[in-house]
């Protein structure tokens, strides 16, 4: 129970050599160091892979090395390595380069004919096979041959476990009797907890241990950047997970979605002031464009996805696509169909090319991504992979209706199930009297919640809907009353035009 409501690091954090791989990356990462070799991180566009970067980078410049972050453009580069920007990074001088939220599957990019005599270390958790790159080390709890037990930790979490590893390594070679201190690893939490939690990786064990501390860590606002973006983003209150994941985290993934993918993981590198209010303002401007583009796309899809289920009302999974979509929005769209409509969805953006980008997101119980790699094997994909829950993929035109078939029938059945097994899940029954400090004082000290770890859920039966009226522009301010007379009063977040809306708006005052 203690390491349930007071976890720590200490307790829960594993010997990081308990991972494939991990010693001889921190090895390796030790001797750049010791050499002063030229070093480039590779990162991923999202928060976890800008968290990632920026967590390299500042145990770099720690050590008096100012390693070069590379994050590749979502539209023009897509996920992960690619040749010519491997290539570039050699032919600039890297000596290592290490890869960051993604290298598991980037056999061709991470060749040997491709960067020559240049060093690679793979630091990832993404889905492997029973290949891998062809590099100097892959540290991926998810590694078919991993037998850490720590699948569940974002790329973020794992760069950390080798940050630990690594000062360990040249502890163990004196290095710090002649250059100085360590440097204060449990500091950068506030990034480990950043992307843990806008990863939606489950909140269990060391994860909840990362983001106990982390936001112990944000409190005292010590990251540049990431006090830049809170001021930006006019928060006045102490960090919470839902402030991380709803609030922090879209922000900084609007550059790698609309505008400049580098600018998430540059700000939370930075340690200038003025540098950092710059980039966390084009930031939160990119975000507000974000929210209109998906909007937009959101109306567009819904009333597609209501099309299809018109048609075959059990669609075990939804496919839509247009030409007039932002592919770097195409996720938080999948995701609000999902929200939605309950089953999986996928959502696709047409290029000119003829090609179209897509993004998946999935329910429990059923594995989207291994119906994306099957796809994939199958030659039904250009390109496709991801998690259960979560995946995307590249299709050409002409072999979208059959692609859209296939991923279907794979879905079929399992999404079948959980449909069918899908309840609400009630953790107790309240009053409003019930609803008071000491209760909201329990609950937090159970947090924090997320994946894995979802907030409790409360009924409160018989109670009567007073008032409800709409707030801003999708949201409902209701107040309930009890048999006895006492109230309560809350908000219905985006519930405006959804039939919880409806319902709360229209019961004339009944239970």
């Amino acid at each position: 129970m203690p390491n349930v409501l007071e976890p720590t690091i200490r307790a829960l954090m594993p010997d990081p050599s308990t991972l494939n791989d991990m010693d001889k990356a921190a090895r390796r990462l030790a001797d750049a160091i010791v050499k002063r070799e030229r070093v480039a991180v590779f990162g991923d566009y999202d928060v976890d892979g800008a968290c990632s970067s920026a967590l390299m980078r500042r145990f770099f410049n720690a050590h008096g090395l100012d390693a070069t972050i590379y994050i590749p453009d979502r539209m023009f580069e897509g996920y992960g390595p690619n040749v010519p920007a491997i290539q570039g990074l050699v032919e600039k001088g890297a000596q290592l380069i290490v890869t960051v939220d993604c290298g598991t599957t980037s056999f061709e990019a991470l060749a040997p004919q491709h960067r020559g005599k240049t060093d690679v270390l793979v630091i990832d958790h993404h889905q492997a096979d029973e290949q891998l790159p062809e590099v100097s080390a892959v540290v991926n709890p998810n590694r078919q041959d991993d037998l850490s037990g720590l699948g569940h930790l974002c790329a973020a979490g794992v760069v950390f476990m080798l940050l630990v590893a690594t000062t360990r390594e040249l502890r163990q070679r004196g290095y710090y009797d002649k250059n100085g201190r360590p440097p204060d690893l449990l500091a950068m939490l506030d990034l480990v907890a950043l992307a843990t939690v806008c990863d939606v990786v489950p909140l269990q064990t060391l994860n909840r241990a990362y983001v106990t501390r982390g936001l112990e860590v944000m409190r005292q606002r010590q990251n540049v950047g990431l006090r830049a973006l809170v001021d930006a983003a006019g928060l006045n209150q102490p960090p919470t997970p839902y402030l991380l994941g709803f609030v922090l985290g879209p922000r900084i993934n609007a550059g790698g979605r609309i505008g400049d993918a580098a600018l998430g993981a540059r700000l939370l590198s930075l340690d200038d002031e003025t540098e950092a209010a710059r980039i966390a303002v084009q930031l939160d401007k990119l975000n507000r464009e974000r929210k209109a583009i998906e909007t937009a796309m959101l109306e567009e899809a819904t009333a597609e996805a209501d099309r299809l289920i018109d048609e075959v009302p059990d669609l075990p999974m939804l496919v839509v696509a247009s030409e007039r979509w932002h592919k770097g929005v195409v996720g938080l769209v999948a995701s609000r169909l999902v929200d939605r409509f309950g089953r999986p969805a996928c959502v696709i953006a047409w290029e000119e090319g003829g090609q179209g980008t897509g993004s998946l997101r999935s329910i429990a119980g059923v594995d989207i991504g291994a119906a994306v790699r099957a796809a994939t094997a199958d030659g039904l994909l250009l390109k496709g992979g991801g998690h259960a829950m979560a995946a995307g993929l590249t299709v050409a035109r002409e072999k979208f209706e059959v692609a859209r078939t296939y991923l279907a029938e794979q879905v079929a059945s399992p999404a079948t199930t959980a449909r069918a097994a899908r309840a609400l899940e009630i953790d107790g029954a309240l009053t409003p009297t019930a609803a008071n400090d000491t209760l909201v004082d329990l609950i937090e000290r159970a947090g924090p919640y997320g994946q894995g770890n979802p907030q409790p859920r409360f009924v409160f039966p018989a109670h009567r809907v007073r008032f409800a009226k709409v707030m801003g522009e999708a949201h409902l301010r209701v107040t309930l009353e009890a048999d006895d007379g006492s109230r309560l009063e809350g908000v219905a977040f985006r519930a405006v035009g959804q039939p919880l809306g409806e319902m709360l708006t229209n019961t004339g005052g009944m239970p």
